[in-house]
């Protein structure tokens, strides 16, 4: 999604140019894009970003690990790296599976979301998958696809046997074990909470997308415009009918100025919620950061179902993150924190310390 037919992947820029489109699909895209005007498609706002790779190599601690390795099944083969932090193991450690946006690969996601910098500070370990240019040449993850929208088929299944085996062979707490992304990676990560509930506690989606909220690369323009039409009203009206599954706890980043995915997203996956008791919403202002919109939706039991952060001014970025990734506001309050406060709220980031 965060790709361009304009716009290299290693161009530096600050500047503000909203004409770009953004592509993020391979072979199915070029034979669809004739069938679509250029004025349906997703316009790319620049304003605010930070786009250049990586201004420095990621810095590892002495003692710590970001080791390379790859995962192959049935499904498919991805290559993953793993961040082990430094600090002595005391128990065992959580697991953040974070997932990238398009262009984007584990060094600038971990860059941008500073997410091995919190890691060596509480303990816990992150794994960061990567997308193959074979699967898709923008390296956005296939959300909108059906294959890949099932357990047990497609890139659900890779990612989820990336993130068995790190458990097993790093002796992970399987209770605290978690799933977050950027723009495709969030929409990813929705598709991991729906389709592997019992293996991941909560999810992280920022500026990204509802489960089936596409089921092709037309509607996912569509859904991406904000534009869900009959069929993506008969998609949420069928999960919300239909999905008896447990419910994963959710926590949504969006900016109100994304020009790439409609924040209307964000909306839809607190109103897809089943059984909802009460809403409590929160406006803040500070100087220093982007003023923020924060809602809590909440069961019949009172347990939180959905913590939503909507950004105001903030555009298609990880919110507060570093301008050492790319796609990051720093301005923004801080995801990544705000994240880990929601996945450790049951069981703190304080039994790591």
């Amino acid at each position: 999604m965060m790709a361009s037919v304009e716009l290299e992947a290693d161009i530096r820029s600050e500047q503000s140019q909203p004409s770009r489109i953004a592509i993020w699909a391979s072979g199915p895209l070029g034979e669809a894009l004739p069938t679509l005007r250029q004025t349906e498609l997703p316009r790319f706002g620049l304003d605010g970003l930070t786009l250049g790779r990586p201004r420095k190599a990621l810095e590892i601690p002495e003692g710590a690990q970001f080791l390379s390795r790859s995962f192959a099944c049935a499904a498919g083969s991805r290559n993953y790296k793993v961040y082990i932090p430094r600090r002595p193991q005391t128990g065992r450690r959580a697991l953040l599976v974070m997932l990238h946006g398009g262009t984007q690969d584990a060094d600038d996601f971990a860059a941008g979301t500073r997410m091995n910098a919190l890691a060596e500070e509480h303990g816990f370990m992150v794994a960061y998958p990567i997308q193959s240019k074979a699967a898709n040449a923008s390296l956005c993850w296939n959300w909108f696809s059906p294959e890949n929208q099932m357990r047990g088929r497609g890139e659900p299944a890779i990612i989820a046997g990336i993130t068995s085996e790190i458990v097993a062979d790093y002796d992970v707490d399987p209770a605290r074990v978690f799933v977050a992304g950027l723009s495709a990676g969030g929409a990813m990560a929705a598709v991991m909470g729906a389709t592997y509930p019992d293996l991941y506690a909560a999810v992280g989606v920022h500026s990204g997308l509802p489960y089936r909220s596409a089921a092709d690369l037309p509607s996912a323009f569509a859904a991406m415009r904000g534009d869900a039409g009959p069929r993506g009203r008969r998609s949420r009206k069928s999960r919300r009918a239909g999905d008896d599954g447990p419910r994963i706890r959710t926590i949504v980043f969006h900016g109100d100025a994304d020009n790439i995915v409609h924040p209307s997203n964000a909306a839809n996956m607190v109103e897809m919620e089943r059984a909802v008791e009460s809403l409590e919403r929160v406006e803040a202002r500070h100087a220093a950061i982007r003023a923020h919109t924060r809602t809590v939706t909440r069961d019949k039991t009172g347990a939180v179902v959905v913590e939503q952060w909507i950004v105001h001014g903030s555009g298609h970025a990880w919110s507060g993150g570093s301008p050492d990734g790319t796609y990051t506001d720093p301005h923004g309050p801080d995801a990544s924190q705000e994240m880990l406060r929601f996945f450790f709220e049951e069981r703190p980031l304080s039994l790591y310390d």
